[in-house]
């Protein structure tokens, strides 16, 4: 039995990052991975690709030169999936050359199959070629998830898909059914209304993105409604139908909703079922998390969870930092994190990101807060960009004037956050937008004409 001092099962980002800190720790590093080809879902089926079909979208559409050369201009007019999928297909290639680049320079062991508990310490691994056990003192998992899956949407890889499949459609619909107003399902309608596809969102909550700012989620939505989606809130699923015209989706309300195809992407379920969790001593709960503590440890000592199989804020970037820790915490190296400012992306059309606290959540916690918003419209560089809808708010403490919550949507949202992530990682202040000069024209002057607003609410308060 060939001996390890770690085993990572799982090759997506919390994996990766996992097993390259332990071997630049010196560790000796087995990554167990069942596809093929590694990178597991965010380089295969998940991010990665969806945020190049989103590129692929934005730019053969001319979706942002359209309010400069009218509603009617597009880079290429009859856009294909073919169109889509072949700039997926050449970055996926790329991302998938570079990460065995980094797994074979930091001298970690790739092992090609299925895993499989035999102990807390001994993990099976299963492929064409047979079966071989290996061992090591500590494991992480980092299995991440897969679309979860509903009877009563009998998937069928065409007409029914769901988002690993997105782009096994044969063309672009002319109506899209999405169910699901989570991060995939809002992005994917982002995708095809752009595209000019006529799509009916259907969620059961009364909101789109819960978690995020209210005034972000109202103007994504006004953004949604001004490209024909229809938004039935508050609904829920009870059948789908398939038949010689398209899908037919019944919901409980006894409504019927028709559409050439359906996109079901109501959560996600952790991909445990292989692992044989309880020969370690491990169980998972019904969507298939594994429970950690906030060192990722799980109930034992030895073995770790991280990415997306432990639940929210399923992120490929929170699942990064996580592989980091827990692969520190494992071998006593000394690790510093903050998960209260972990910054999050959604790749939706426009885009939102934001860190930090809502105004919602300063509310319920009788926080004292002002807030100063800037407009892409009012920048030049918005003008130049032809994004006349985004927005920037920054909320800060009336009293303190520290940075509370940043929430942006427009175009580069997830780029132009982590200019104020640093600022209030660093403990900074409101004013230290109003006294730094920014380039001209740059969507960073967003941050100065916030604050500026901000402080001038205040002042007219007497504050």
């Amino acid at each position: 039995m060939q001996k390890f001092d770690l085993i990572v099962i799982g090759s997506g980002p919390a994996g990766q990052r996992a097993a390259i800190q332990a071997a630049k720790s010196g560790k000796h590093v087995a990554l167990i991975e069942r596809r093929e080809v590694i990178g597991g879902v965010c380089i295969n089926t998940g991010t990665i690709p969806s945020k190049t079909m989103r590129e692929a979208v934005l730019h053969l559409s001319g979706f942002y030169y359209q309010n400069v050369y009218g509603m009617n201009y597009r880079v290429k007019e009859k856009i294909t999936m073919g169109d889509l999928s072949f700039r997926v297909q050449h970055v996926i290639k790329t991302e998938v050359d570079v990460t065995q680049a980094q797994l074979s320079r930091n001298n970690i062991d790739v092992l090609t199959g299925t895993a499989s508990f035999l102990s807390n310490t001994v993990v099976q691994v299963e492929n064409t070629m047979g079966r071989t056990e290996i061992e090591a003192p500590y494991i992480i998992v980092a299995t991440g998830t897969k679309p979860a899956a509903s009877d009563r949407v009998p998937i069928n890889g065409k007409t029914i898909i769901n988002s690993d499949q997105i782009l096994s459609i044969p063309e672009i619909p002319k109506t899209l059914i999405v169910v699901g107003g989570g991060v995939i399902g809002v992005e994917y309608t982002c995708m095809f209304a752009t595209l000019g596809v006529r799509v009916i969102l259907v969620e059961k909550r009364p909101r789109l993105l819960e978690f995020a700012d209210v005034e972000m989620v109202e103007a994504l939505s006004y953004h949604l409604r001004d490209h024909r989606v229809t938004m039935r809130m508050n609904e829920e699923v009870e059948s789908v139908e398939e038949g010689p015209g398209g899908v037919v989706a019944c919901l409980a309300s006894k409504k019927r909703i028709s559409g050439d195809a359906l996109l079901y992407a109501v959560g996600r379920q952790g991909n445990v079922d292989d692992l044989n969790l309880p020969a370690a001593g491990l169980e998972s709960d019904s969507r298939g998390r594994i429970a950690v503590d906030t060192d990722f440890r799980t109930k034992q000592p030895n073995i770790f969870a991280v990415g997306d199989v432990i639940g929210f804020p399923s992120l490929a970037s929170v699942s990064m930092e996580q592989g980091r820790v827990a692969a520190g915490r494992a071998f006593g190296v000394p690790l510093h994190s903050r998960p209260d400012y972990y910054p999050y992306g959604i790749y939706t059309i426009p885009e939102i990101s934001f860190i930090g606290k809502t105004e919602e959540q300063l509310t319920d916690e009788d926080v004292p807060y002002e807030v100063g918003v800037a407009y892409y419209r009012e920048m030049a560089r918005g003008q130049i960009r032809g994004d006349t809808n985004g927005r920037l708010k920054l909320i800060f403490h009336r009293e303190t004037l520290k940075l509370l919550g940043i929430h942006i949507i427009g175009e580069g949202a997830s780029e132009l956050l982590h200019i104020g992530q640093a600022v209030m990682i660093l403990g900074g202040t409101v004013e230290y937008f109003k006294e730094t000069v920014f380039n001209y024209p740059t969507l960073a002057e967003c941050y100065k004409a916030a604050a500026f607003n901000g402080l001038n609410k205040l002042s007219r308060l007497g504050s």
